[in-house]
């Protein structure tokens, strides 16, 4: 029974080894820009279409923002403070029109940091791809059965992180083509939704950068199988790049309108402690 079921686990390792080489390579590329990635028939890129419309519309929306804010503030005295000077909102709309026009060309740059910064974490850690995983398969399976059946967790493992990736890479995505909407939010003092908003893009950026560090640790430590613990803390490390979007939402949780609320709230209060008080003077 213990060889028909390592045969079977042979089987799969085998069968999947193929598949792993031509998915190791290339993975930060695929989540920084996976619209390079989805072509359509015509061999053009499917969202080119998608970031003008957001672009157009985007800017459109900051336009008619920075106009009704104006009209409200100085015109009807129902919004803001009209004793305030008109080149605050002015700014606000100036900073909201370049960032969505030029956000392309800005996470350009994001984009080269963060590889630049992956490439050297990988030169610590190992980043050489060419990894021997015939032999490794061999190996893994001359241990027994219940090495055999680690093996096909971290293997199982593996696809669920690429398939993370993939996911990762259409989460920038559409942080990406969203942008000019975020930027409407600049026109409010307390910045509005592009707060939350650019949290959350350096949160799925930095996401990228650790999974695939100990992704290729994971792989490292797996492939030398000489020792028995490097299998645990291979699968430990997958199992834990799996996890990396969970652990960096619970210290890396975006701030919005939070202390606006928080500041109503203890405006309110001080209100209705101030009516309690005068009512008590009074009686």
């Amino acid at each position: 029974m213990e060889i028909i079921l390592l045969g079977l686990v042979g089987a799969l390792l085998t069968g999947c080894i193929a598949l792993i080489d031509s998915l190791l390579g290339g993975v930060l590329e695929i989540c920084l820009y996976a619209d390079k990635y989805m072509t359509g028939a015509g061999g053009g890129s499917l969202v080119n279409g998608l970031f003008d419309v957001a672009l157009g519309t985007g800017v459109s929306l900051i336009i008619l923002k920075f106009l009704k804010k104006g009209f409200e503030c100085y015109v009807l005295w129902t919004d803001g403070d009209a004793d305030s000077k008109p080149i605050l909102i002015l700014t606000r709309f100036a900073q909201a029109i370049i960032i969505a026009i030029c956000f392309p060309i800005l996470y350009t740059f994001m984009a080269e940091i963060t590889e630049e910064l992956t490439n050297q974490i990988l030169n610590v850690v190992g980043s050489d791809t060419n990894f021997d995983w015939l032999n490794w398969a061999n190996a893994i399976l001359s241990l027994g059965l219940v090495n055999a059946i680690f093996g096909l967790i971290f293997i199982i493992c593996y696809f669920i992180l690429y398939f993370q990736f993939l996911m990762r890479g259409l989460e920038i995505l559409i942080l990406r083509i969203g942008m000019p909407f975020a930027c409407v939010g600049l026109l409010d003092n307390d910045k509005g939704i592009f707060k939350p908003y650019i949290n959350k893009f350096f949160q799925s950026m930095f996401a990228c950068i650790i999974q695939i560090a100990l992704c290729k640790l994971g792989i490292g430590l797996m492939l030398n199988t000489g020792l028995n613990m490097n299998m645990f803390w291979g699968i430990a490390c997958l199992v834990l790049a799996i996890k990396t979007p969970r652990f960096l939402s619970e210290f890396l949780i975006p701030t919005g309108g939070g202390a606006f609320i928080n500041n109503i709230y203890h405006s309110t209060r001080l209100v209705s402690m101030a009516k309690s008080l005068v009512k008590k003077v009074g009686s």
